[in-house]
């Protein structure tokens, strides 16, 4: 009786799973399912807003490019309407000497292109001498400039496409007109830049008409018609297009089919327009990067919940002595864990392409923070200067005027300077060194945050030694650092009543230039001169431009330090190791 009860025990069939393991592993993949669903709307969110500001930020350096390309081409026909060359050759009717003058003013200024017409509207002098002899009678640059007593714009589609942009201005001899001086403008060069990005960038006119664009075939064409999305014919289309919109937040357009991210600018210029449309590709690569991660943690964390009850039915399967079953079982169920590993190793090779695609993606935003962090200044004082030129022309004194523009030719010079030098953060060593004036350096930054200064009711007081302090430096990069340093301390005085920025300069075993404020001080020395720390608020600055200061101070072979001073504010320490006059006298012989 025993023996049949021990029979009997031996081949009962072991017992299944318990029903609190299948509630684990329920609620496991359950719990799985909905982090993946909340971290991929959360994460979608997040990095749109990021890409958004990216393509805003690019906005506003596209923008920023045709408007000084504009600005600096429109006083072009206005200093060439009275050059005694041009109107003498009109007067005689002896044009041999123009187009020489022409094309020695277009290398001159750096313009597309010159023509000069008489009063029947053929070119007698021109940068291009094959248009010589062309007849612009009926052209719009020409007619609209007789009419005006003043520089017009004409923007004429072109027979091949695109469009020309002109400023022309009609030339008086003897009180009345007697040709009309055109300079073209080339803005389709940022068209051929904006199309080796990703994005796709058009430009509007007043009316909603494009008239720049990266797909050449949107040229003339309204933007509505131009972002008509084409019909989808097939059944099976519309429900991928429908179910696409369900599960992400809807797209701001669709060019060609694809769903993208709209972003819009003013252009101050004649109501014009500018739009980027960006891909959401990169979006879901960085979404589907830490997605990716997160199903693998699960995945790892269920192979470990299986590898356990695996052991637990193996140890069950030894108790009941049918150890040739559960061998095979096991050996399925291993096989089965080396096939979810290699899908794992798939998806964290997946993984790290996606993070390193998003690495780069973030390094380009960076950059591009970084250039308009120091593009700022300039462009503030160029907006001033040209405002004060306007004003004088229209008070009828143009070589008053002149100076503004020779000083917002030196800024843009100076900004071409800072766009090359924004590197010398990650790169080490000099380049152009020269003797240079401590005190030339501080008054020429001085000027140039002039206007910031005035607006803020500044008080800056100076003390300078009056024998030259020469030190050997960059110059252009010594007065970025100066400029940075005037910069933080009319920040640091903005909620001050009286504000006030003392510049001190002494000089002993090296030079010392302190600038001190009295504003509320540093909180945190430590982390000051780390790149991307700020204790300013989002979008007032992005903690570059103490770093990259102290950066070059150090290849200068000096150093900059910063203290709380003891009745408040902040000091700011420039040193540099002083030159002989006997090396400044040979570097002159030089």
């Amino acid at each position: 009786m025993s023996d049949a009860k021990s029979t009997t025990a031996e081949t009962e069939s072991p017992p299944g799973i318990s029903w609190r393991v299948k509630l684990v592993v329920a609620v496991l993949i359950l719990v799985a399912i909905a982090v993946v669903l909340v971290t991929n709307r959360w994460l979608t969110e997040r990095f749109t807003e990021t890409t958004r500001n990216r393509a805003e930020l690019r906005l506003a350096l596209y923008s920023g490019n045709m408007i000084s390309e504009l600005q600096r081409t429109s006083v072009v026909p206005l200093l060439l309407a009275g050059d005694p060359v041009l109107t003498e050759g009109l007067r005689s009717g002896n044009y041999s000497a123009t187009s020489q003058r022409l094309i020695k003013v277009q290398s001159e200024i750096g313009v597309a292109s010159i023509m000069l017409m008489d009063r029947e509207g053929r070119v007698v002098g021109a940068t291009n001498r094959n248009l010589l002899g062309i007849n612009h009678r009926t052209a719009p640059f020409y007619v609209e400039a007789l009419r005006a007593n003043d520089t017009v714009f004409t923007a004429a589609p072109r027979e091949t496409g695109g469009y020309d942009f002109t400023y022309s201005r009609a030339v008086i001899t003897d009180g009345r007109p007697s040709g009309v001086i055109a300079v073209a403008v080339d803005l389709m060069k940022y068209e051929r830049a904006w199309a080796g990005f990703q994005e796709t960038v058009l430009v509007t006119d007043s009316e909603g008409t494009i008239i720049m664009a990266t797909n050449p075939q949107w040229r003339g064409m309204p933007l509505s018609q131009a972002l008509t999305p084409p019909e989808v014919n097939s059944a099976l289309g519309r429900a991928i297009q429908a179910t696409t919109d369900w599960a992400q937040h809807p797209p701001d357009a669709y060019l060609q089919g694809q769903a993208v991210m709209r972003t819009e600018a003013r252009v101050p210029f004649r109501g014009w327009r500018i739009v980027t449309f960006t891909a959401y590709d990169s979006v879901r690569e960085r979404v589907n990067g830490v997605l990716a991660l997160e199903i693998m943690g699960f995945a790892i964390l269920l192979a470990l919940t299986f590898y356990l009850l695996s052991r637990r039915a193996w140890s069950q399967s030894l108790s009941f002595q049918r150890e040739s079953a559960e061998l095979r079982l096991l050996n399925a169920r291993l096989q089965r864990e080396i096939a979810e590993r290699e899908k794992v190793q798939k998806d964290l090779a997946v993984a790290e392409l996606t993070l390193a695609q998003s690495s780069k993606l973030a390094a380009l935003g960076e950059m591009s923070a970084a250039v308009s962090h120091e593009l700022n200044q300039p462009l503030a004082a160029m907006k001033t200067y040209l405002a004060g030129a306007r004003l004088l022309l229209q008070r009828k004194r143009p070589e008053e005027a002149l100076s503004s523009f020779q000083r917002i030719d030196d800024l843009i010079e100076r900004m071409g300077a800072i766009t090359r030098q924004l590197k010398s953060y990650a790169r080490k060593g000099g380049e152009a060194f020269e003797p240079v004036d401590l005190r030339q350096a501080v008054s020429s930054a001085l000027s140039m945050m002039e206007p910031t200064l005035k607006s803020r009711m500044v008080k800056v007081t100076r003390a300078l030694p009056r024998q030259p302090v020469m030190v050997m430096a960059d110059r252009i990069r010594l007065e970025q650092v100066i400029i940075n340093l005037l910069r933080n301390a009319v920040d640091a005085t903005k909620d001050r009543p009286a504000p006030q920025i003392d510049l001190i300069l002494s000089q002993g075993e090296t030079a010392v230039l302190s600038v001190r404020d009295n504003g509320l001080g540093i909180k945190d020395l430590d982390n000051l001169f780390e790149p991307f720390y700020t204790t300013k608020k989002p979008g007032e600055g992005v903690g570059l431009g103490l770093a990259i200061s102290s950066g070059i101070m150090g290849e200068l072979g000096g150093r900059l330090t910063a203290r709380n001073a003891e009745g408040g504010g902040a000091v700011f320490e420039m040193q540099l190791p002083l030159i002989s006059p006997e090396t400044t006298t040979h570097q002159a012989a030089e």
